[in-house]
């Protein structure tokens, strides 16, 4: 059986096979690209291994409190090495992204500081830890204040109003990479610099957090190379190259990381206890795959914005734009769009592709959100996934794809289910 019989036994009409391989075939120099990127960061991740002395006796684990966790230890400092920090957590203890972001924050800020952030309003989860939107335990009941400098119309940093806007009272500056449910663009490590130095200029003391989530070895650098003085992200998403069932992790200077710590655990304790629930091997196999992986993810997020913009979709980025995130914005126009494009995503999936995913209330979000993910690990948005709040313009956003096949396979789905929901235009 051929490629075109396989893919027609999964359900996908011929117009939509050969229209898919029309799209693919214009593609091939820029995969060429990325699959360097992805050469680079494999051989810098070896490479940190190597040189942090990686044995078979960092694969086991340790229960209990975890005291002299070798392997933990040492994969903190292979995180700490491949992102050039002074220390890291890598820890199966912190829940998702949103966790390790409140620690971070929760950790070094105190009564009376203030917290900006200059990319404008953060994620929807993150509201509720800063208290944007009121929520038992939020960093506002604690007496941290809060600020934001919104972004420019064209979605850029707003430089001068960044400097007017720090002040001695400002203790920690929020910078988020992904665009998350929004419809600016996501940022390059470039841009981060360039934010970072204009923070500094004001003030050099000045603490500057990276959420790094869905961005981890998109490019060859990372926020921590350009300036960041923390990184934070989830390794169910990139960096835990779909192997990690779970776990945070958070990089950057040894002081800021400490506090951290003294928050994801207790006063006094830190870092020096957390078992990793023998959990090594996944979290040390899934950082080593996390360059190619996420190589993967970026190729599957270019197919997908040249097939819906050829389709008369608007897509973020659009089709010839540089990637600087896993995630592909498509505006579909309606509830019905976003729902038929994540039915198509859960059809394709190795996993529950029986299951027809549905909006729902979902903690954390102010409107219904419908979710696609047919993973091995739940939740894991490296893995083939789609998601959006059902809400104006009605985008959805697409990601994950531990493979490029899977990724190209779950896009063609989508396209089919849209197409027999009437919702698809001609292909012609």
């Amino acid at each position: 059986m051929n490629n075109k019989a396989l893919y027609k036994a999964a359900g996908i009409d011929e117009d939509l096979y050969s229209f898919g391989e029309s799209i693919e075939e214009t593609l091939k120099d820029r995969f060429e690209a990325i699959d360097k990127t992805a050469e680079y960061n494999q051989i810098k991740v070896i490479h940190a291994m190597q040189e942090c002395g990686v044995s078979e006796a960092c694969l086991t684990g340790t229960t209990g409190y975890g005291y002299n966790d070798l392997g933990r230890d040492k994969l903190e400092e292979v995180y700490a090495r491949t992102f050039h920090t002074e220390a890291a957590l890598v820890r199966p203890l912190i829940a998702c992204g949103t966790h390790a972001l409140a620690i971070a924050l929760m950790g070094n800020l105190r009564p009376g500081d203030e917290l900006l952030s200059i990319s404008g309003l953060p994620y929807d989860t993150l509201q509720e830890v800063i208290g944007i939107r009121p929520s038992r335990g939020s960093l506002m009941e604690y007496g941290v204040t809060y600020r934001q400098v919104d972004l420019k119309e064209d979605g850029s940093f707003d430089f001068e109003a960044i400097q007017n806007a720090i002040t001695d009272k400002t203790a920690l500056v929020e910078i988020q990479r992904s665009k998350g449910y929004s419809s600016r663009r996501s940022f390059s490590v470039e841009q981060i610099g360039e934010a970072i130095r204009c923070v500094k200029s004001v003030r050099p003391d000045l603490r500057v957090m990276v959420d790094n989530c869905y961005g981890e070895f998109v490019e060859e650098i990372e926020p921590s190379d350009v300036g960041a003085d923390l990184v934070v992200g989830s390794l169910i998403k990139n960096p835990g190259g779909g192997l990690a069932p779970i776990g945070g992790y958070i990089a950057g200077t040894k002081e800021a990381v400490d506090n951290a710590s003294y928050r994801m655990t207790c006063p006094g304790l830190g870092a020096e206890i957390g078992p990793s629930l023998n959990m090594n091997t996944s979290f040390y196999e899934g950082f080593f795959l996390a360059p190619v992986v996420t190589a993967a993810a970026v190729k599957g997020a270019i197919f997908a914005a040249n097939c819906y913009e050829r389709l008369g979709f608007e897509c973020l980025p659009n089709s010839t734009e540089p990637r600087y995130d896993i995630i592909e914005a498509i505006t579909l126009g309606s509830a019905e769009g976003v729902c038929a494009f994540c039915e198509g995503i859960q059809k394709g999936a190795p996993v529950d592709s029986f299951v027809r995913p549905e909006p729902w209330d979902m903690p954390g979000y102010d409107d219904p959100v419908i979710m696609a993910a047919g993973a091995f690990v739940e939740g894991s948005s490296i893995e083939l996934s789609a998601d959006g709040p059902i809400r104006p313009p009605y985008n959805v956003y697409f990601q994950g794809g531990l493979t490029y096949p899977s990724a190209k396979l779950g896009i063609l789905m989508s396209m089919q289910r849209m197409k027999e929901e009437g919702l698809l235009p001609s292909l012609s």
